[in-house]
């Protein structure tokens, strides 16, 4: 009788050690995920990344494959192809677009909500405006608020934003941004 072999040799302590195949699947569905936030990018936030050509190519080919089979095939392609870079670099740029899109969301809806006081409450909402940023030019402001209140009763029907209501909140942005 022959002596059995141990199914695994024993590593030696400075062998590096290689991932399990759990954790290698996990990396290329986390690849694969990231290549699907690449493909959503618009083509200067892409350009900007310094892609490697070949992947930059195959994000591009993918957002014009309208097969379901065939735009999976081309995910699975791309997250191949990222496999084979260092992800950090991407995930902080995409990480740093994230918190811009929100603070450009969050300022957004500051000059939104502010429009919508200066219209309701006329005066009162720009007294406290001019609290709040000393140094405003209440002769502009109370026009460009007098004009968007006229504008808003001429279009209360339609509930729609006309110019001077635009441009309050054009106004709005710069000052609270």
């Amino acid at each position: 009788m022959t002596p059995r072999r141990p199914e695994h040799p024993p590593q030696e302590e400075d062998e590096p050690q290689r991932p399990s195949k759990s954790e290698r699947k996990r990396a290329a569905h986390a690849a694969q995920e990231l290549g699907q936030e690449l493909i959503r990018l618009r083509d200067p936030e892409l350009d900007a990344l310094g892609l490697p050509e070949r992947l930059l190519e195959a994000v591009r080919a993918a957002r014009h494959i309208r097969s379901r089979a065939g735009g999976a095939r081309q995910r699975q392609y791309i997250g191949k192809l990222m496999r084979e870079i260092d992800l950090e670099p991407i995930r902080a740029a995409l990480a740093a677009r994230s918190e811009r899109d929100a603070i450009e969301t969050q300022l957004f809806k500051r000059a939104e909500s502010w429009r919508e006081r200066l219209i309701s409450e006329g005066a009162a909402a720009l007294d406290e405006l001019a609290r709040l940023r000393p140094g405003l030019d209440l002769t502009e402001w109370s026009r460009r608020v007098g004009a968007a209140q006229r504008e808003r009763g001429s279009h209360l029907a339609s509930g729609t934003v006309g110019p001077a209501g635009r441009d309050l909140f054009r106004a709005l942005r710069t000052l609270l941004g």
